[in-house]
């Protein structure tokens, strides 16, 4: 939680304050900024001082080979946002041994709302335990959706399934942060939320979250490749079948 808190203090006093020579487009729509690399490089300063051994994936550095334990790293996910000063972003920090999430923080910086679980001790917001929420059926459900920038090929699929769980369910929000979206359906605030084509670093830490909250995350297909696709479906686990019947029928 201190690479996070450290980085979202550097983020949060930037904010606002970036200028165009400080913005780069990696791809069309895919920006990053120095603030992106000056809070990932802080994270890796923070983690190899005290786990010099662990394998790191991060998002501008890519990955550095170690043993066991990997950490995997967005150091600002929702850049468009930030750079637009829209207050939707985050710090996301997941922690993966032998294929599998065990650990991960979200941290929002403008809120100072830090998102934090363990596998088998809970999920908490700050340092208040949160829980899924109880909405049983999809037609009382607030779903969060993101649209997938990078995968232009698969838009029509995808707004099928934006058309198909808009009109199934209560009501739709697009944030812009995958991070935070998916600690909000850990907290209760969102029933659902489903995207694809997303990297690692978007997911593993809201994968602990989500799951320690009570909740249920596959692809959306159903099954646990999540980490490997980028094709995430994650509910409050009560909705989970009706919105899976959904995306298995619509994705490819």
């Amino acid at each position: 939680m201190t690479a996070a808190r450290r980085a979202g203090a550097l983020l949060r006093r930037h904010y606002g304050k970036l200028r165009s020579s400080q913005i780069r487009q990696k791809s069309r729509n895919d920006f990053v900024t120095d603030l992106d690399k000056a809070s990932e490089k802080l994270i890796l300063s923070i983690i190899r001082k005290d786990f010099p051994g662990h394998s790191i994936q991060a998002e501008e550095s890519g990955i550095i080979l170690g043993e066991g334990t990997r950490w995997i790293i967005d150091p600002l996910d929702g850049t468009s946002n930030y750079i637009h000063h829209f207050p939707m972003f985050a710090v996301s920090i997941g922690v993966e041994h032998k294929g599998h999430p065990i650990a991960g923080v979200v941290y929002d910086p403008v809120h100072d709302e830090m998102f934090w679980a363990e596998k088998g001790r809970g999920a908490y917001l700050n340092n208040k335990r949160i829980h899924a929420s109880a909405t049983g059926r999809l037609k009382d459900a607030l779903m969060s959706t993101g649209i997938p920038f990078r995968a232009r090929n698969r838009f029509e699929e995808y707004f099928r399934s934006l058309k198909k769980i808009s009109l199934a369910s209560a009501g739709m929000r697009r944030g812009g942060s995958a991070a935070l979206d998916l600690a909000y359906v850990a907290c209760g605030r969102f029933d659902g939320f489903w995207e694809i084509n997303l990297s690692p670093w978007d997911i593993a830490a809201g994968a602990v979250l989500i799951r320690e909250a009570g909740g249920r995350i596959t692809d959306v297909w159903g099954k646990e490749d999540f980490l490997l696709n980028g094709d995430v479906l994650a509910s409050n686990g009560r909705i989970h079948g009706q919105l899976q019947t959904i995306t298995r029928a619509i994705f490819h």
